[in-house]
Order: structure tokens, then sequence, then C-alpha cells
């Protein structure tokens, strides 16, 4: 194996490791019960007539 296939793979696999991560730590953040009143406010500002 040459060493840019090599090198190639294993940016491959940690960018894939890295956007993994990135994914579930958002999903877990939006998910989190103690911001679920911070994202219901967030979703009727459109609706407010002040």
């Amino acid at each position: 194996m040459s060493t840019y296939t090599s090198l190639a793979t294993f940016a491959q696999t940690i960018g894939l490791l890295y956007f993994v991560a990135m994914f579930l730590g958002i999903a877990a953040y939006a998910f989190w019960p103690r911001n679920k009143t911070r994202f219901e406010d967030a979703a009727h500002i459109p609706l407010r007539e002040e």
C-alpha cells in the first residue's frame, strides 16, 4: 500500500468519526429535556405579536 493511499484512508476514517461524533452531539443537545422550553420558545417567535 502506498503512503498516499494509507494516509487518505486514515483521513477518511478520522473525518467520518468526527462527523458522526458531531451529529450525535448536536442530536443530544437538541433532544435534551432541559432544552425543550428554549426550543419551544424559539419556535413561537414568528407567531408573536409584540
